[in-house]
């Protein structure tokens, strides 16, 4: 591919403002779990195609156990992006209300995503005590174990949610309109 290409080619699919840099001083130890989880669905999904495509003998639990990592991955991957705020918000509304009215707007969706999180965690536990008899049907662990880790993401992001409420009840309207416009004055 020539430069001349290469340059459209990024202009094609708006790369020219991206910035990506090195900086990982935002991962925590929290950000390993799944991390782990994204390398076993990955080796999982590998041996699934080569038993199913090349050796026309496909091993029946890799499917199971890889549905499973996924729902895990979605759950603990979603404590990290809670954790570091980059959960999906309500960005068209703060674009165009009053700065002044920003930070009580955020707060409320704060407190119901806490709400929310927190009532699917004690949801969850539920589930996993009336499923603890049953277990997977390829692999011989009760089912109960994917709901119990689902209920430990929830409440999870349920309390870096209600941390991320203390800091914003704590910081100025004026930083939170700031923060959540992306304005840097």
């Amino acid at each position: 591919m020539s430069d001349t290409e290469h340059k459209a080619f990024e202009q094609d699919i708006h790369l020219d403002g991206l910035d990506v840099g090195d900086d990982i001083s935002d991962v925590n130890w929290m950000d390993a779990l799944p991390l782990i989880v994204l390398v076993v669905l990955v080796v999982l999904v590998a041996v699934q195609f080569f038993t199913r495509y090349v050796l026309n003998d496909s091993l029946g639990w890799t499917e199971e156990i890889a549905s499973y990592c996924l729902i895990i991955l979605s759950f603990l991957g979603g404590v990290s992006c809670v954790r570091k705020g980059k959960h999906i918000f309500l960005e068209f509304f703060y674009r165009y209300i009053p700065r002044n009215k920003i930070k009580a707007l955020a707060l409320s969706s704060e407190c119901i995503t806490a709400l929310f999180f927190y009532s699917f965690s004690i949801f969850t536990l539920e589930l996993s005590d009336k499923t603890s008899g049953q277990n997977m049907v390829s692999v011989d662990l009760p089912k109960s174990i994917i709901y119990y880790v689902v209920s430990a993401g929830a409440f999870l992001m349920g309390s870096f949610s209600l941390i991320r409420i203390i800091s914003l009840y704590r910081a100025s309207a004026e930083d939170v309109a700031r923060d959540k416009l992306d304005v840097h004055i």
